[in-house]
């Protein structure tokens, strides 16, 4: 005998009533279980999320090119984009004349970037001659990337919760976050790092999607039983090429090329993956799931996981390739050998900069108090009397540029995984594991330098993990189709209330992180802690 059964997620008031057939023995299809139906609401979903992105853009882009003139990094990456743009390698600084190759340690993407709209809306030359609109040439790169990153969160939480609503919440946290929104609107590299390992991310639960409903489809269409009882369920079927997963080695070796420090959420998407792989097979029935997935999908996960990203980073490197005055470019001498000779004495070197460097800053800050945001970063900071900038307040105004999170994602946030992991034990649920995993690898390795010199906005990686685990706590509260409707009410009220705060909160520190003339009273107010001044 047969049933039909709907399978309810939370969704935006528009379930998906699909009947489905179960055999006697319990449990939904094989393809069901492998790839639950997404929201039958595309266009609207669609919209929703270009709405909410658009609100990111236009708070992104608004008085972008305020403060004039470069403030805080932006001295250092705003000249090594001019001396890519025009030489293809990173120039000594302005007060030294540009007058040879400077040492940089970071890659380059980042400020190929910065150069690209540099090349189009202005720059600073090596005489400090203005061409252009400088301070948007060399901001607007970071605008484009915040505001994308949005989009593609709330895009892809949509797709991990199946919920149009849940992905709307989770590009609404992000969009309005403090660290985020200042990241996006200064010249320096870490929003291209999030913005990378974000687009990483959506490419590997897209991969995730994809390569299960080809297994379901590939089973059914070999007539291999999903309890694995026959002869060619040993390891499953082939899924053939995985062009999600190239894209996300692609996307992971674009953010190591941006900073070194996304190989950690390098190494956590590729475990994630074959782990997943491994999952989906043994929801197939095949008898040895992670022999299969080594098997099956093990030359396609080493392409996507290990070569590419080398590849790619490689790659970033192209402009001091093909030129000769980068620095160390012929330290060894002419030719391929000693070109690549000199790349790697290079990247040695790089690498004991950041091993040793551990100078003092008066906003340095250890990674356990990132999150409870113990000490953000002034970037820029200035007093107009009254009657200069706009002050009209006789006791004097303030004028800041904070780089701080906000409170109400990253306090509860924290908090928060607590929950997904309880989540992740009680359930085994894929994207809790996701976060804890993203989170991990984006947190846990700085702990390891316990005396380098960091900052706050070091953490900006750990950000979309943390609106993750939000958006999978929401989720718990608001409840699934077969809740009470006095569970959905009051869980629906409270992520609806928790929403409110955080753009509240958003709006009450955005003079001190837009660079707002107010009353040095009010800019008092804003600073919670002493560690906040």
């Amino acid at each position: 005998m047969a049933v039909t059964a709907t399978y309810p997620t939370v969704d935006s008031g528009k379930p998906r009533a699909t009947a489905v057939t179960e055999s006697d023995g319990g449990g939904p299809p094989l393809r069901d279980r492998l790839v639950p139906p997404m929201p039958t609401d595309r266009i609207a979903g669609w919209l929703a999320s270009l709405a909410i992105a658009a609100v990111a853009g236009v708070l992104r882009f608004w008085q972008l090119t305020e403060p004039r003139g470069i403030y805080f990094d932006e001295v250092y990456y705003t000249h090594d984009a001019y001396g890519l743009l025009t030489h293809g390698y990173e120039l000594t600084d302005i007060k030294s004349g540009c007058n040879g190759a400077g040492f940089v340690v970071h890659p380059p993407l980042g400020k190929w970037l910065m150069a690209a709209s540099e090349w189009i809306f202005g720059y600073t030359d090596c005489a400090d001659v203005r061409h252009g609109n400088p301070e948007l040439g060399w901001r607007f790169a970071s605008a484009v990337a915040g505001t994308l990153a949005v989009l593609v969160l709330a895009r892809i939480a949509r797709r991990m919760f199946r919920s149009t609503l849940l992905g709307c919440f989770a590009g609404l946290l992000l969009a309005f976050d403090g660290l985020e929104f200042v990241q996006s609107r200064i010249g320096i590299l870490d929003i291209f790092l999030m913005t990378g390992l974000v687009l990483a991310l959506a490419c590997l639960v897209l991969d995730r999607d994809h390569g299960r409903a080809r297994l379901a489809s590939r089973l059914a269409d070999t007539g291999d039983a999903p309890e694995g009882r026959t002869r060619g369920a040993r390891f499953g079927a082939r899924l053939g090429a995985r062009p999600w997963r190239l894209a996300c080695g692609l996307c992971l070796g674009a953010a190591m090329g941006v900073k070194w420090s996304a190989v950690y959420t390098l190494v956590g998407f590729a475990a994630l993956a074959i782990a997943w792989d491994a999952g989906a097979r043994r929801t197939a029935g095949v008898r040895r799931p992670v022999l299969a997935a080594v098997r099956r999908d093990g030359p396609q996960w080493f392409a996507s996981f290990g070569a590419l990203p080398i590849i790619v980073f490689f790659a970033t490197w192209t402009g001091w390739f093909v030129t000769d005055g980068g620095y160390n470019r012929h330290r060894f001498g002419n030719g391929t050998w000693a070109a690549l000779h000199g790349w790697w004495d290079y990247q040695q070197q790089i690498f004991r900069f950041h091993e040793h460097l551990d100078a003092s800053h008066p906003y340095a800050s250890k990674p356990l108090s990132w999150l409870v945001l113990a000490r953000p970063v002034a970037y820029f900071y200035s007093t107009p009397k009254a009657g200069e900038a706009g002050c009209a307040t006789q006791a004097g105004c303030s004028r800041e540029i904070l780089a701080i999170g906000n409170p109400a994602i990253w306090w509860v946030g924290t908090l928060a995984l607590v929950g997904v992991l309880a989540l992740w034990v009680s359930r085994r649920d894929w994207r809790a594991a996701l976060v804890l995993v993203g989170f991990a690898t984006s947190f846990l390795p700085w702990l390891a330098f316990p005396s380098r010199t960091m900052f706050l906005f070091y953490a900006l990686p750990l950000l979309p993990f943390l609106v993750l685990g939000l958006t999978a706590l929401a989720g718990v509260a608001m409840g699934s189709r077969t809740a009470s409707d006095v569970r959905r009410l009051v869980g629906s009220l409270t992520v609806g209330i928790y929403a409110i705060i955080v753009v509240l909160l958003f709006v009450y520190f955005y003079p001190i992180m837009a660079a707002q003339v107010i009353p040095a009273s009010a800019w008092r107010v804003r600073m919670w802690f002493p560690g906040w001044i």
